[in-house]
């Protein structure tokens, strides 16, 4: 275990990532032996009520445009660079949308601390000449620092005003020690952090089961109810593990079934957070998911409909799709114009 301590970057400012900063800050107040009290934040910069928003956080402490009930702690302090906010770190926790990651990346390599190490909460895969991969492996690979995964049943609103809920820190073989880090930094009595050694299955939990909230979604715009959606999230289950299974090494199978990273977390985002509202809303309004996303997202990014679109992609490659027949139904409503009606046909 590193034995100085340890000073905390946030990369990533919108609802989830204030959320986690909120938990950050206290636990690093709360826990002085072990971290440095200033948590930098790098914040997309942003004019909002003729202010830039890193003075909004800075001077009143709320995220005015994401966060916007929630008070931060006075040690988190925004930056408009995601290099400044990660001068010297030596514990960097990304969590932004995954289209941002690989240019925030490069403009970090030569920022960080010489014994650095990171935790991811992206959710999405990155998919490239019929490869995939998972964001901890991606961050790995361009800053040559180790990289654990954390995801959950999170709704970020619910975890800023303080109601309980349980998260799952990934670590890799050998890394236990720094995951315990991690738990330090966010666990609190009313946010539990569990550990499993298996990064890629919280990763791929995290990525995979905004695909079949986009088709509980679907179910909702069509008034289906609860049996549908039970059917949904079942099959959706059983296909998200067959295919981290498939296609890569050391995955755990207990870690859909049995912590927070798996079936929690796919049951609270198939009953909320924006991909299930902006599904429900593309079968209603007939508008594409592009315009919904402006329309009702504040900003924020809909990352299921891109993680089908990857995940299709990387499935099709490999002559596997049909393998895959959830995965392509949703992909076909969302993409090719096929009838949400018939989302049940093939499976």
């Amino acid at each position: 275990m590193v034995a100085h301590k340890q000073k905390v970057a946030i990369i990533g400012s919108g609802n989830w990532g204030s959320a986690i900063a909120k938990i950050a800050g206290f636990n690093t107040a709360r826990h002085s032996d072990v971290f440095e009290p200033i948590v930098h934040m790098y914040v997309y910069e942003e004019i909002v009520d003729g202010r830039k928003l890193t003075s909004i956080i800075n001077e009143d402490h709320v995220n005015t445009k994401y966060l916007p009930h929630a008070k931060l702690p006075e040690n988190v302090v925004a930056t408009p660079s995601p290099e400044e906010a990660a001068r010297d770190a030596t514990l960097l926790v990304f969590v932004l949308p995954h289209q941002f990651i690989l240019n925030v990346c490069k403009s970090l390599k030569h920022a960080l601390a010489p014994d650095a190490h990171a935790i991811s909460m992206i959710k999405g895969v990155e998919v490239a000449d019929k490869n995939i991969s998972i964001f901890p492996d991606v961050i790995e690979k361009a800053l040559g620092i180790p990289c654990a995964a954390l995801s959950g049943a999170n709704i970020a609103n619910e975890v800023a005003s303080g109601l309980f809920s349980e998260t799952t820190v990934g670590y890799r073989p050998h890394q236990r020690a720094l995951a315990e880090y991690y738990v330090k930094l966010f666990d609190t009595p009313k946010f539990r952090v569990g550990m499993i050694e298996d990064v890629a299955g919280v990763s791929l939990c995290g990525a995979l089961k905004n695909i079949i909230a986009v088709g509980a979604g679907f179910v909702d715009g069509l008034g289906w109810g609860g049996n549908a959606k039970a059917a949904i999230m079942r099959i959706g289950l059983m296909e998200m593990r067959r295919f981290a299974l498939e296609f890569f090494k050391d995955v755990r199978p207990e870690t859909f079934t049995e912590t927070s990273a798996g079936v929690a977390d796919l049951i609270t985002t198939c009953y909320g957070g924006r991909n299930r509202k902006c599904a429900e809303a593309f079968v209603k309004t007939g508008k594409p998911f592009n315009v919904l996303e402006a329309e009702l997202l504040n900003g924020q990014k809909l990352q299921g409909t891109e993680t089908t679109r990857d995940v299709y992609e990387f499935l099709q490659s490999r002559g596997k799709i049909e393998e895959y027949p959830l995965f392509k139904t949703i992909y076909d409503i969302s993409f090719n114009g096929l009838d949400p009606k018939l989302l049940t046909e093939r499976l």
